[in-house]
């Protein structure tokens, strides 16, 4: 399309929709991508916020002669969310339950809807989506219904298909339709209606009459079945000489309709769940113990390999799992039971284990049944893909083209066999893990598409698979759906005359092609539009990243975990947004976008760039929350300083990188500096002149700073040995209680504690100066390598050590040297109080709420601080699972980021803290977190260390 035909489609879509439309390189590149293998740039991405405006959209494309694409969250792993049309994004507007009937046991929905977020609502009437995919927390269900998606409970469940009631739909032409069961007399009103509906209504029953026999041929016999279009589907609930169109076009991919509004049935919500977890010596044996575990009618049975299990042992958000399990087991198999009664639950099990016994399957059976143990289970059994993308190194990744197959139970064992040939006579390894319960195991072999032979090879596989699952009776597409990857092969799968029918529906839903095209029939091969693997241009950064900072970016695989909304930390911006720019998958994107250009440098500096990375809180969540590890406070760093280069640095950026010295000024200046802080014509100055926020109350300074008390102290010396406590630049002078609550327990836990009194760089780090950074961070090490521990009370400086310092300090071993020695005071508080070094004295009734630093929760976790609490004999310790509070240091200060940051404080942590009594001691760990829990709530919170300090006898 040119240049003036894309402008004036941008203008009428603009005119279409009030949502909002973007055509900018930097959008399309961001829709260019599902969590495939594939990726192609759309013509532009709009967000309509009702049927309406997405009606008025596909009637703008039409007049243009463009294809439309409704898209989700974009986790499609065959590439059904990707293509060169205009893509409807319905996941940000279009993301409303409009109603739940708890009585009729059904919701009406808007595509966008997340899975996770009706179950939520249809908790309170006892009940909940039954289709669950491990995606739960960020898939729409607009998305479920275009791949007939299933899930872990499949086995009890079903498909989506077994759940769809009616869809509100956008035809081809524009026409708004409501299909679901329509009995014949509807059927024969509707065919008499001069409109594309009615053509539909008129000519495909007289298609599948005259496909009867392929129709009842041509599909595989196994049950699982979401590829191609569902005509034998088609009649059923709307009696004799009736169809269910609603029912027909689920797992139609958005290629005959567009979905924007379903009812869908409800299933009563599981009151127990017990689950068996089988340890066996490798994959095999689990798959051979599956006959037994479903003769017990259990809601789900999972298989994880050794591969997952290794993997998963070297996430910090797995780490509990080895303390869990027994021995190495080469295997596991999840088995699942529901109960009206825990009793009820627990007998699957008794069941279960008496079988696995008398069969000799596995050498251990943990039983997990309350919901503490499970917990820690549910989260490895889920996190399969995810887990696997880690292991990715380079342009070598598990590529998911054969992942989707499935065969009957009583012959996966054999499947499995001859799968596993395959893939080593092509030299592949892969990890395989899935549903057991009905035969579907998701198996994504490591493919360098780099290497030459790297793409014949995997189409070598893929079509080798494809004959095999046929071989076996089975479907080659379970729940994923065809997409770019499987389309191809839909031909050889249903046959000739089925195929044909399926293009003639095609062709009656969409006579001119512009309804997602070229999925599912009329598709490219299945090597073509592969995601491109190497960057065109080198760039050489500042911060070390493995690989480079290209790699570092484009470890995103877009699975979309970043996009969840309800639990966790990882997005911030994008939970209070729902805007896929700000998500870390946005920004990584985005910037592989910019490091792909002829000059990146030139790139990493452009404006819009600047646009999309700027509200990352830097919180560092997607550390260790995305499963492949990618560091996007470490990249938008980097950017930030490229972006320095060529347009200077503010002034308010030298000032926040600057802000221990300001600190040491306001501390030295007290009160008078906080008496000029609270003034309110000295706050809008501060806003018009500096951008700091006028809402925003500024710290309090302490005249009594850290190193001044710590100066007039008396030496104490210890029986353990010598640390080094790192003075930070918040606390030393705004709130130095806490500072020496730690160094007093310390002291008591017998360390001799020394001050290091100097900067770590971490202010400097988030605004881009890695110059003024690595500076600093080279001045601390002088002063503190070998000597001892270094611990501190702010985590955002503390953990600097540990997790920057090895990457802007490269090759120095000092450096190294410091990051492992850098540790939370409570670790060590911990060992004392094991050891006997250290006694509390008990707070009967003392409730704690306890925020954990998003920092901490990134690179160490909140274990030790948790642990810690609880050693008060007597409290009551809740961590709130409340994601990021939004102040994210300097980021809360500034005007324009003051409004995002109180939202983010109000989607979980602001309403936490209200709902605690008054009585309730509220704790968290970051500075940060303290003054916005202040400001958002009017409650004080203390750092965890002062409560502990206050219990020592």
């Amino acid at each position: 399309m040119s240049a003036p035909g894309t402008r004036e489609l941008a203008a009428a879509l603009r005119r279409a929709t009030s949502g909002g439309v973007r055509f900018d390189s930097y959008s399309r590149h961001l829709f260019s991508r599902d969590a495939s293998m594939y990726a192609i740039e759309p013509l532009g991405v709009v967000f309509p916020r009702d049927g309406d405006e997405a009606a008025a959209v596909v009637s703008a494309a039409a007049e243009f002669g463009v294809p439309v694409l409704a898209r989700g969250a974009g986790t499609s792993l065959a590439g059904q969310a990707v293509g060169r049309a205009v893509v409807m994004d319905f996941s940000r507007h279009m993301n409303r339950i409009l109603a739940i009937d708890g009585e009729a046991r059904r919701a009406r929905v808007q595509p966008g809807v997340v899975q996770e977020q009706l179950n939520l609502a249809a908790a309170r009437h006892g009940l909940m989506f039954g289709p669950d995919t491990s995606t739960s927390n960020r898939a729409t269900l607009g998305g479920m219904i275009g791949n007939n998606s299933a899930g872990s409970h499949s086995v009890r469940y079903g498909m989506t298909v077994d759940h769809v009631l009616s869809l509100d739909v956008v035809l081809s032409d524009a026409s708004r339709a409501a299909f679901g069961p329509l009995p014949a007399a509807e059927v024969a009103g509707r065919a008499a209606r001069p409109s594309l509906e009615g053509t539909i209504c008129r000519e495909l029953p007289l298609l599948a009459e005259r496909n009867a026999e392929a129709i009842a041929t041509g599909y595989p016999r196994f049950w699982r079945q979401s590829g191609g279009y569902r005509l034998d589907r088609l009649a059923g609930r709307g009696g004799p000489g009736g169809m269910d169109l609603a029912r027909f076009l689920v797992g139609s991919e958005g290629t005959l309709v567009t979905v924007v509004a379903a009812d869908v049935a409800l299933v009563p919500a599981p009151r127990h769940r017990v689950i068996a977890v089988g340890h066996f010596t490798s994959a095999e044996a689990a798959i051979d113990a599956t006959g037994d575990a479903l003769a017990c009618g259990p809601a789900a049975v999972e298989l994880i390999d050794r591969a997952i299990l290794e993997l998963a042992r070297t996430k910090l958000e797995y780490r509990e799992l080895s303390s869990i399990l027994s021995g190495d087991p080469g295997a596991l198999l999840f088995v699942t039971f529901f109960g009206d009664t825990e009793a009820d639950a627990a007998a699957g099990l008794d069941r279960l284990d008496a079988l696995w016994r008398r069969h000799r399957h596995g050498y251990h059976t943990l039983r997990a049944q309350a919901a503490a143990d499970q917990a820690a289970l549910l989260k490895v059994r889920s996190a399969g893909l995810g887990l696997l993308m880690a292991a990715s190194t380079g342009a070598r990744r598990p590529l998911a083209f054969v992942e989707d197959t499935a065969v009957d139970p009583a012959v996966l064992g054999a499947y499995t066999k001859r799968f596993r040939e395959v893939l080593s006579a092509h030299g592949l390894s892969a990890g395989f893990y899935g549903h057991a319960s009905v035969g579907c195991l998701h198996v994504r072999p490591f493919v360098d598409l780099t290497e030459p032979d790297g793409v014949q090879t995997m189409r070598a596989v893929a079509e080798e698979i494809r004959d095999l699952v046929l071989e076996f009776g089975g479907v080659n597409s379970s729940e994923h759906g065809d997409g770019l990857v499987r389309s191809e092969f839909n031909r050889a799968v249903f046959g000739d005359p089925l195929y044909e029918a399926m293009c003639e529906v095609k062709r009656l839903f969409d006579p001119d092609n512009r309804m997602n095209p070229g999925k599912i029939t009329g598709a490219p091969p299945m090597t073509s539009n592969l995601r491109e693997a190497a960057p065109r241009a080198t760039y050489i950064s500042r911060i070390g990243f493995p690989g480079g900072m290209r790699a570092a970016a484009d470890r995103c695989m877009n699975i979309g975990l970043c996009r969840k909304s309800a639990t966790g930390v990882m997005c911030p911006s994008y939970m209070a947004t729902l805007d896929e720019e700000h998500s870390t998958r946005g920004r990584a994107g985005a910037l592989v976008n910019a490091l792909d250009m002829p000059d990146p440098r030139a790139a990493l500096g452009d404006q819009r760039l600047h646009e999309i990375l700027d509200l990352c809180l830097e919180c560092k969540a997607c550390k260790s929350e995305c499963p492949l590890g990618v560091d996007m406070a470490s990249l938008k760093t980097e950017a930030l300083a490229a972006y320095h280069d060529q347009h200077g640095v503010p002034v308010r950026s030298r000032m926040f990188g600057s802000v221990r010295a300001l600190n040491r000024m306001g501390s030295a200046t007290a009160p008078l500096a906080n008496l000029l802080g609270g003034a309110r014509p000295a706050r809008l100055l501060a806003q018009r002149w500096l951008g700091v926020a006028a809402a925003r109350p500024l710290p309090r300074f302490q005249r009594q700073h850290l190193a001044r008390w710590h100066a007039r102290r008396p030496a104490n010396p210890g029986t353990q040995g010598e640390l080094v406590f790192l003075a930070d630049s918040f606390t030393s002078f705004t709130e130095p209680s806490v500072p020496r609550a730690a160094i007093e327990l310390l002291e008591a836990a017998g360390w001799t504690v020394r001050l290091a009194t100097a900067c770590c760089g971490r202010a400097s780090l988030s605004k881009g100066l890695v110059g003024q950074a690595r500076d600093r961070a080279g001045k601390l090490v002088d002063r503190v390598a070998g000597r001892g521990p270094v611990v501190g009370v702010e985590p955002s400086c503390l953990l600097t050590l540990r997790d920057e310092y090895p990457a802007i300090l490269p090759g120095d071993a000092r450096a190294q040297a410091v990051a492992a020695a850098a540790a939370l005071p409570e670790e060590l508080l911990l060992q004392a109080i094991a050891d006997g070094r250290l006694a509390l004295r008990p707070m009967a009734g003392t409730r704690i709420l306890f925020h954990g630093h998003c920092h901490q929760k990134a690179v160490t976790g909140t274990a030790a601080t948790v642990a810690l609490l609880r050693a008060i004999p007597g409290a009551e310790v809740t961590e709130v699972d409340a994601g990021c509070c939004g102040m994210a240091g300097s980021f809360g200060f500034e005007a324009e980021h003051y409004d995002l940051s109180m939202r983010i404080g109000e989607l979980r942590l602001f309403p936490a803290v209200r709902a605690e009594p008054a009585t309730t001691v509220i704790a968290a760990s970051g500075v940060s977190c303290r003054q916005q829990i202040a400001h958002g709530t009017g409650r004080a919170a203390r750092h965890p260390l002062e409560i502990v300090r206050s219990a020592l006898t």
